[in-house]
C-alpha cells in the first residue's frame, strides 16, 4: 500500500491492463459446466467464478485487490459497529439463478439488520484489472440492492431502481456512511492503522 499523500494519484493513474490479476474467460458453457467447475473448486474464495449467458470469468485476484477489498469490507464494518448497526458478513458469497443464467461471487457482501435475506444488501467490487465481465448486469438480474464498485481510487455506489442500477452520490443501505471519508482510509499502511484513523473520524466532534 501506498502513502496516504499518494493514494489519489497512485490509483487514478495505474494501468489497469491485465496483468495482476489473473482472468481467465471460457466461452458456450452450459450452467451444468459452470456448477462443475464451482464443484471443482470446492469451499474457497478463490478464484471467484461468474456466470453469464453461457461465458465464465474464473478471476485469480492478486495480492493487491484481496488488499484492497479487505480493507473496504473492515472499514465498512468500524462504521457499522461504531454506529450500533447491525450486520452480518458473506464475504464472496455464490449468487446464482439458473433461469436468469446468471452467478457472481462479491469481494465482499453483507446483510443489514437481524432478519435473514436471500441475497445481500450490499456488495463490494474492486475493480483492480480492466476488460472483465459485466457483473452489474448479473446482480441486477439477480436483485442485489445496491452495489458498491471500487476502481482508480474511487467508490462509485450503484442502486437498483425499477429493474436497473442507477449510479447515486451516497449509500441508500447505510445512507449516514460519507463514502469520500472512508475512501481516504483505504490506503493507509496497515489495516489496523485503517481501522484506526477511520474509527477517530468518525467520533463525535470530528
Amino acid at each position: 500500500m501506498h502513502a496516504i499523500a499518494d493514494y489519489t494519484t497512485y490509483y487514478a493513474t495505474y494501468d489497469d491492463t491485465p496483468r495482476e490479476d489473473h482472468v481467465v474467460f471460457l466461452s458456450g458453457l452450459t450452467w451444468d459446466d459452470y456448477e462443475r467447475l464451482l464443484d471443482m473448486r470446492g469451499d474457497h474464495s478463490a478464484p471467484r467464478i461468474s456466470y453469464l449467458e453461457g461465458t465464465v470469468e474464473i478471476l485469480s485476484p492478486s495480492q493487491t485487490h484481496e488488499g484492497i477489498k479487505s480493507v473496504i469490507g473492515r472499514l465498512v464494518e468500524t462504521y457499522c459497529a461504531e454506529r450500533g448497526i447491525e450486520f452480518s458478513t458473506y464475504g464472496a458469497w455464490t449468487l446464482k439463478d439458473e433461469p436468469r443464467e446468471r452467478g457472481a461471487e462479491p469481494d465482499e457482501c453483507w446483510i443489514f439488520g437481524t432478519d435473514d435475506a436471500e441475497r445481500p444488501h450490499l456488495v463490494i467490487d474492486v475493480v483492480w484489472t480492466a476488460g472483465r465481465i459485466d457483473k452489474l448486469d448479473i446482480y441486477r438480474q439477480l436483485g442485489v440492492r445496491e452495489v458498491w464498485y471500487w476502481q482508480k481510487g474511487k467508490l462509485q455506489p450503484y442502486c437498483l431502481r425499477g429493474g436497473r442500477y442507477e449510479t447515486v452520490a451516497r449509500s441508500e443501505v447505510l445512507p449516514g456512511l460519507d463514502l469520500a471519508l472512508l475512501t481516504r482510509f483505504i490506503a493507509e499502511p496497515t489495516t489496523s492503522a485503517a481501522i484506526r484513523g477511520f474509527r477517530a473520524a468518525l467520533a463525535p466532534g470530528r
